[in-house]
């Protein structure tokens, strides 16, 4: 196949591997080392993409991350697509399937690309919230074609194939960049013996030097770089990640770093090896060596395909062997684009002039031009370029000294591309990301990374440093200085020698100006990637948006997938003039991870199907599967929810559960429960301040109940704590609570209360936890235990002790959640099947009953105890529930949610509180969440009273019970209320107490 651009010779890519690829249906031909950008260019694809906004058409700009246009759906089928993929980026590979996401009804010709031209000065920045938005009943139809026109990729339907995987490291000193400064620093830490990463975006390590026509020690820069990459190789202690972009620097130097292991391989992964891979990296000191984006410049129609970054046609041409058209004309404003034009010219293609901004420059670049025979035009700008789908003419004008203004007529240069310089930003991505703030540096021209508290270092063109023998001597020192901070003393490496060529002095030029006014001018792009123009930038700052992150915001400028990482300066430039002040008063937006795009399944890992909310079982499953048991999901537990006999209804099962309860004995496996360790010289003070009662005076052997607040004074849990020594308890919390109630331990311990000395720690899983209910609990237990005293005057209500049960090493509670004679047995967790089938050989004679999560609602409802988040909602304190028993007002030290309960809206008598409810009909179970009103005749909208909470039919008592929310309710005792249901039913319910059966607690005392 024909490559029109590809040159004969160079390029390191392997013309023995011939690849065939598609994009946009059409099949071409590249070779192994090529990016897909890259061999689309040398292909002669010019229109890659369609604008934003405009529907205007695109071209490659860039040859790297920072690349706004060339943003495929790349994948053959529809499990293996990725949206967004950026073709710079994309190593090719045979078989490759490629698509622009825009362009309708094809890439060439996009009718939205007609409307862009006849309607786009009707589409300035903030359209969108000006528009659209009328009639509200069309906006569905709105969003689908705006979603349509915005070119986004598309998320694919089926799932992925691929597999991805995450790795945790340490390292003693992370170096992200390998270009020059990395090199050296990975060299001088490397020599150490510290644990080095070198990390890279590029799947070859050496940035900048690998197109480089510099030598370093008298040799191609290039064969510098392999020798250091042989060298860190061989090394043990350090380790190479190319592919490799750290997108995330977060605090205490903890980074992650997004690697595409198999990418360049093949539209799958190859057997057994993940796609992507996440490294979570832990680092003592990190080196910031990311380099310099090269900055466009901003002129009239400067995002027609063919105008690219000079650094990027340089890279085409020496790394890819491509050269992306025939006649060039470069623009820039400083010496270091001029290898661009050499590097052209060498190719054999020509080079129709350079236009240099700055007035009667004279130096060895210069001097270089001349004897090449290039026309060299000073004080000169590209103003405009001409052309409709490809660069075909490029305006010249003269500048004014400072750049500000043109002068003098005009020049048509015919050209196919137009490469630009405006200088080099930093990329200070990284270093923002902890919330350090650049700072603009004039000598610079760019932002720098600003002052940090991570022990964090930068080194190399990040600091303004462009010059390769400076950032080569500053990544020696500062690698060095990074291990011996990190414990391991060492000298910088020596510096290699360079043969440096003097450069003048570049000039701050951003914006080209035009003989029209920017609003009137051709379409000057600042941000391809958004289509926001200087003339947007402007408007923007004239409708009073002074702060650049308004500006932004107002604009969208910087908002796509590249963060503006080459707009971003230019606009700010714009702003600034418009603003008439200077940059660094106008300052910078902030960036934030990621600083590429990272696919979803990176983030993810392993952590999908089976493995994203991992079920956990308790030590009993096994037994409760083998028993017909029907599980409910509570937190991330696996809880037997019933156990139906064949042929009974869910109904006729719960009745049989609560009635063996009652009149016999059940079991519930509850190790579900949470059981937090606490202890601690001040864990009695440290409970007395998270509950809201007492906790000084409780014994050892004894158990409390007890609320938890939030500081509005809202209960969020709530549970037994036993004390199990002087300074020593366990705490159990609601099964779904669990890890929120530790969070919010450790949060107050870390944040309020870090003098008390107090530690713990979650036990949930090490204890199995079986709990016997009923009037012949005692009987069966005593069967099993030989050393714990049963009797009800020496182990009384609320009371715990350890012995051994069925030869168990066992915690027994006298605690009832049913409102029966009780018995919570906790052992460890390896033993739990063995005590729950030793209770069923002894219990067959008492009717032993499984019961499960539902009868445990049930059977807890008769008597009015709560579940926490069902029975309140985050709006219901201590005293809506009747609950002012729990409440200890006189502590010492004032528990959390005490001052919440004070607030006006906590003592209004109106407040919703817990009642219990009987319908008049007791066959009929109110729904959970009906609403009550007191005239159901009301016209609608009526006015609400409350809802239900808990519903239930009990068995016991041959009727529905329920409890619910009700304004004023503990003051309407014996009244009625209504429950308007959805099918027209309405219901009527009386309000009583909350405590259906046995209201002295007789049963659980006996």
């Amino acid at each position: 196949m024909n490559q029109p651009n590809r040159i004969e010779r160079g390029g390191r890519i392997d013309r023995n591997r011939p690849l065939t690829f598609t994009f946009n249906g059409q099949t071409y031909q590249g070779f192994a080392g090529d990016t897909l950008a890259s061999a689309l260019l040398a292909n002669g694809v010019d229109i890659v993409g369609r604008s934003f906004k405009y529907s205007r058409p695109r071209g490659v700009v860039a040859a790297g991350a920072e690349e706004p246009n060339a943003i495929f759906q790349v994948g053959a089928t529809e499990a293996t697509q990725t949206p967004n993929v950026r073709a710079t980026q994309q190593e090719l590979f045979e078989g490759l399937v490629s698509e622009p996401t825009s362009g309708w009804p094809n890439l060439n010709f996009d009718f939205l690309g007609v409307i862009g031209a006849l309607f786009g000065r009707m589409l300035p920045p903030g359209f969108y919230y000006k528009t659209f938005m009328f009639p509200q009943a069309a906006w569905e139809t709105y969003e689908k074609y705006i979603r349509k026109a915005a070119g986004l990729g598309r998320s694919p339907r089926l799932p992925d194939v691929d597999t991805y995987d995450h790795l945790n490291h340490h390292a003693d000193v992370l170096i992200v960049g390998a270009g020059p400064a990395g090199l050296a620093a990975a060299l001088s830490a490397g020599r150490s013996g510290a644990r080095v990463i070198l990390a890279d975006e590029q799947p070859e390590m050496g940035g900048s030097l690998l197109d480089s026509s510099e030598s370093i020690d008298g040799r191609p820069a290039a064969d510098w770089v392999k020798t250091a990459l042989d060298e860190l190789a061989g090394n043990a202690n350090v380790l190479l990640l190319p592919r490799s972009t750290v997108n995330g620097y977060h605090d205490h130097n903890f980074l992650t770093i997004h690697e595409r292991r198999t990418d360049h391989l093949g539209d799958r992964a190859p057997a057994n090896q993940s796609r992507q891979r996440m490294h979570r990296v832990r680092a003592k000191w990190v080196v910031l060596a990311t380099g310099a984006h090269e900055r466009p410049l901003v002129f009239g129609n400067n995002d027609l395909p063919g105008c690219m970054l000079a650094s990027a046609v340089s890279t085409y041409i020496k790394r890819y062997a491509v050269v992306p058209g025939h006649r060039l004309v470069l623009m820039t404003t400083n010496d270091n684009a001029y290898q661009t034009a050499f590097d052209w010219q060498d190719a054999g293609r020509e080079v129709v002039a350079i236009v240099d901004s700055r007035q009667g420059v004279g130096g060895t670049r210069q001097d270089e031009a001349r004897r090449r025979g290039i026309k060299l035009h000073t004080g000169h700008a590209v103003i405009e370029a001409r052309g409709r789908k490809r660069v075909q003419g490029a305006v010249l004008c003269g500048l004014s000294a400072d750049g500000s203004q043109v002068a003098g007529s005009d020049q048509l240069l015919a050209c196919d591309t137009l490469a630009t310089s405006g200088g080099w930003s930093p990329v200070v991505h990284l270093s923002c990301h902890t919330g350090s703030r650049p700072v603009w540096d004039d000598d610079v021209i760019g932002f720098v990374p600003g002052s940090t508290v991570q022990k964090q270092l930068v080194a190399g063109a990040v600091t303004g440093r462009f010059r390769l023998d400076k950032c080569l001597e500053n990544g020696a020192e500062v690698g060095a200085l990074a291990a011996t901070r990190a414990g391991y003393p060492t000298e910088p490496l020596p510096v290699p020698s360079t043969e440096i060529a003097a450069e003048l002095r570049p000039m701050a030029l951003f914006c080209v100006p035009h003989h029209k006014p920017n609003s009137r001018a051709p379409k000057q792009f600042v941000d391809f990637q958004t289509d926001v123009t200087a003339a947007a930038i402007e408007l923007a700052t004239r409708e009073g948006f002074e702060s650049i992150e308004h500006v932004k915001r107002y604009t969208a400028m910087g908002f796509g997938t590249d963060q503006g990482k080459l707009g971003n300066i230019n606009g700010m430039a714009v702003a600034a003039k418009s603003l008439n002040q200077t940059i660094a008063q106008t300052g910078t937006t902030i960036f934030r991870p990621n600083y590429t795009p990272v696919t979803f399944g990176a983030i993810v890992g392993r952590h999908c199907n089976d493995l994203f909310d991992p079920m956990r079982y308790t030590a009993m499953h096994a037994w409760h599967v083998s028993h017909g048991a029907l599980f409910e999901d509570v937190g991330q537990w696996k809880r037997p929810w019933y156990y139906p006999r064949p042929g009974e209804t869910m109904q006729q099962a719960l009745d049989r559960e609560c009635l063996a309860t009652r009149n016999s004995v059940g079991i519930l496996d509850a190790s579900t429960l949470g059981k937090i360790d606490i202890q601690g010289k001040d864990a009695r003070e440290f409970l007395g301040r998270i509950y809201t009662n007492a906790w000084a005076k409780l014994a050892p052997g004894k158990c409390r109940y007890g609320l938890m607040c939030k500081e509005d004074g809202m209960v969020f849990d709530d549970g037994v704590t036993s004390c199990l020594g002087e300074n020593h308890f366990l705490m159990t919390t609601t099964t779904g609570g669990a890890a929120g109630v530790l969070e919010w331990l450790e949060l107050y311990h870390q944040t309020e209360w870090p003098e008390l000395e107090v530690y713990m720690n979650s036990v949930t899983d090490h204890w199995a936890t079986m709990t016997i209910a009923g009037p012949n609990a005692r009987k069966l237990l005593s069967e099993l235990t030989d050393d714990i005293d049963l009797d009800k005057d020496n182990f009384r209500f609320m009371d715990w002790r350890q012995g051994t049960v069925a030869g168990v090493p066992a915690r027994v509670f006298r605690i009832s959640f049913t409102g029966e004679l009780s018995y919570e047995i906790n052992v460890q967790a390896n033993y739990g099947l063995h005590v729950w089938e030793a209770l069923f050989e002894h219990g067959a004679k008492y009717e032993l009953t499984p019961y499960g999560t539902e009868t445990m609602h049930i059977l807890r409802a008769e008597k009015g105890f709560i579940i926490a988040g069902q029975d309140t909602d985050g709006s219901v304190h201590p005293y809506d529930l009747g609950m002012s028993w729990a409440v200890k007002e006189d502590k010492p030290f004032s528990f959390i949610g005490k001052r919440g309960m004070k607030r006006e809206d906590c003592v209004r008598p109106d407040r919703k509180q817990l009642v219990g409810l009987k319908t008049r009909n007791p066959a009929i179970v109110l729904p959970e969440g009906a609403q009550a009103v007191n005239d159901p005749n009301q016209p609608k909208p009526m006015r609400m009273l409350g809802h239900v909470t808990s519903s239930y039919y009990s068995a016991n008592l041959k009727r529905s019970i329920a409890m619910g929310l009700i304004r004023n309710g503990h003051n309407r005792d014996g009244d009625i209320v209504y429950y308007p249901l959805d099918n027209g039913e309405v219901v009527e319910a009386e309000i009583c107490s909350t405590i259906f059966l046995d209201p002295k607690g007789e049963r659980q005392n006996v």
